[in-house]
């Protein structure tokens, strides 16, 4: 028995939750993965995991055993990606998780010369804006949105967006502009349903004047690809990040207003699986998008719980 292939399909099966989902990402017959970790069970001389109608779930030891064995292989997975990375570059595959506009208007777009730099990489993304499981769908690393409610992440962040009332010229010509965050009441709003929207908008100024106003309109949605699809589409003015209508800003199909009005800003942040170490393809990658975005307000890992994102 190779211990260190027995340790890697024990922790892919832990991942997955089945032996069949281990079998699929390992490229393996499902009787293949149940032979090794029966063979390391019988080699450890321990049960490591339960088997039920709902699926699999470590006993005590097996999940003792997952959390030394994740980190043999990250450590394995670092020295490996080391000597790689000093004469090779960047190899194998990289599985990132992405909120879906900011991965189509800021990443995707160049993510080409990331691949050109590393010849030898490949790289999975999945397009969401829902908060995945990441070790159940084997991510490396995940670009967030907002306030991270899972204080067990190892989180960084990448950038610090500020948020404006937009809107495109028709609309404002024809439903006028407001002058005044009081005035958004009279507007159609397109509301942001899943968090960090809503339709209470809390605004500040640099004099200490504090206003909150509850908006209300005719669309809502729930994935920011829509808002901004419905704002592009003269239907209302919303609250968004500046990098949500950077482009459309620059050439004025979007005009801001009330910008003398401050919003809670929303924060970019890179976020890596709880209980193992970031990959040096996952550092590198995150590396590369700090550096698309201008490295506006990188820094170290920073919990989730003190960080003041909205």
């Amino acid at each position: 028995m190779d211990r260190m292939t027995a340790m890697e399909t024990f922790v892919t099966v832990v991942d997955s939750g089945s032996f069949s989902a281990a079998a699929r990402r390992l490229k393996l017959g499902q009787p293949a993965v149940s032979k090794s970790i029966a063979q390391l069970e019988e080699h450890l001389g321990a049960r490591l995991l339960l088997r039920s109608t709902r699926g699999l779930t470590p006993t005590d030891a097996g999940q003792r055993f997952y959390e030394h064995a994740r980190h043999a292989i990250d450590e394995a997975d670092q020295a490996e990606q080391a000597v790689r990375q000093s004469s090779d570059g960047l190899s194998g595959r990289l599985r990132i998780s992405a909120a879906v506009t900011f991965a189509r208007l800021h990443v995707l777009p160049a993510l080409k010369t990331f691949l050109d730099q590393h010849p030898k990489l490949s790289i999975d993304i999945i397009l969401d804006d829902r908060s995945i499981d990441l070790l159940e769908q084997g991510v490396d690393v995940a670009l967030r949105m907002g306030t991270l409610d899972d204080s067990t992440m190892t989180a960084r962040r990448i950038l610090r967006g500020r948020r404006l009332v937009v809107g495109t010229p028709r609309y404002f010509e024809e439903a006028g502009t407001p002058k005044t965050p009081a005035d958004l009441s009279r507007h159609q709003a397109i509301v942001y349903s899943v968090r960090g929207g809503g339709e209470s908008w809390a605004f500040s100024r640099d004099d200490g004047a504090e206003v909150t106003v509850v908006v209300s309109g005719r669309v809502s949605v729930s994935a920011a690809e829509g808002m901004r699809t419905a704002v592009l589409g003269h239907m209302g003015l919303a609250v968004a990040s500046e990098w949500m209508f950077s482009p459309k800003l620059a050439d004025g199909t979007v005009q801001a207003f009330l910008t003398e009005w401050t919003l809670p800003p929303i924060d970019v942040w890179a976020v890596f699986p709880s209980g193992r170490m970031a990959t040096t393809k996952a550092r590198a990658f995150v590396a590369f998008v700090e550096r698309l975005l201008g490295g506006r307000d990188g820094g170290t890992a920073i919990d989730p719980e003190s960080a003041s994102a909205d």
